[in-house]
């Protein structure tokens, strides 16, 4: 194709990681891209937990108007913030190797080696409802505070202490190990213990839909077993009409069914913790959103559209 693609993103470290490294993959096959930065609401607004604000799409609204708008051709997202729902007129075209899906606990003591492992009553910061519904259903005793703002301040308002200094953290590993984090890590969380978000750890790069030769430019980027697994994760929560800052998580286990199939888990837990709900099925490779209907069939059944409706 000619010309160079511009590519939207967020202004965060992060972000700013994720986008570059598109554009070097692209570069490596000869398409140019230049990075374009674009303030979000959930960027504007720190000061209140995600789950509180209004609305749905805190950290892809403005970059998709963007894209409608002509002024980027491509929307790097991390894929977990994506709605399952796309504005009319885009396509998400592809989702490259996925990263590390798992929650970490960054804490401030050394020595944590477990989440049970974390002093009674520790006071432990995020502001993810998913995190604070598992990690009150798991620890009621601890005291879950709100903790917004990019990885590194996050990780540094753990470490440095202080005035009503936080004990831990929970976090995405992938994105400390983009930001060369890895260290701070403490303790890697199961997946089946703290349950990721749907799509945690992957990019979706979003265009639109009737722009056939960007679509071909990115192709080569796609993987096709993160894109099969992400779609069954974020098919348990389009199926229960969650949206992103929803108590729902989902995972997509690596040959973990039978005849080595992937296995997915979803999982809805109330916002006090008390009830959680966990189911399963096979991915068929085919049909990798079937799976993810029939998660949200089985949890369904077992009360988590009343606990979400609470």
């Amino acid at each position: 194709m000619s010309g160079i693609l511009k590519l939207g993103t967020r202004g965060s470290k992060l972000a700013r990681w994720q986008a570059d490294w598109v554009r070097e993959r692209l570069a490596e096959r000869g398409v140019a891209a230049e990075i374009v930065v674009i303030k979000t609401r959930g960027d504007a607004e720190v000061d209140r937990p995600l789950h509180e604000l209004e609305g749905k799409g805190f950290f892809t609204k403005e970059i998709e108007e963007a894209l409608l708008e002509r002024r980027i051709d491509v929307a790097v997202h991390s894929l977990k913030d994506l709605p399952t729902r796309l504005a009319p007129g885009l396509a998400l075209a592809a989702v490259p190797e996925r990263g590390d899906p798992r929650d970490v606990l960054v804490t401030r003591q050394p020595g944590v080696t477990s989440l049970a492992g974390l002093p009674p009553a520790a006071r432990v910061g995020t502001s993810s409802l998913r995190r604070v519904a598992q990690l009150r259903h798991l620890r009621p005793d601890v005291a879950v505070l709100p903790l917004r703002g990019n990885v590194p301040t996050r990780v540094r308002q753990v470490k440095e202490g202080g005035d009503g200094a936080l004990d831990a953290a929970l976090l995405a590993r992938a994105g400390l190990e983009r930001l060369g984090l890895a260290a701070m890590v403490a303790v890697t969380l199961d997946p089946l213990e703290i349950m990721p978000a749907p799509g945690q750890g992957a990019l979706g790069l979003e265009v639109r839909a009737d722009d056939r030769a960007t679509r071909g430019a990115l192709a080569p980027l796609e993987h096709a077993a993160s894109a099969r697994q992400v779609a069954a994760e974020r098919s348990v929560l389009a199926a229960l009409g969650g949206g992103c800052q929803a108590p729902v998580a989902a995972y997509a286990g690596n040959g973990e069914g039978r005849r080595g199939m992937d296995r997915l888990y979803g999982r809805v837990t109330a916002r006090d913790g008390a009830v959680q709900i966990t189911a399963s099925a096979d991915v068929d490779p085919a049909d990798p959103a079937a799976a993810g209907v029939a998660v949200a069939d089985l949890l369904g059944a077992q009360g988590a559209l009343e606990l979400l409706a609470r």
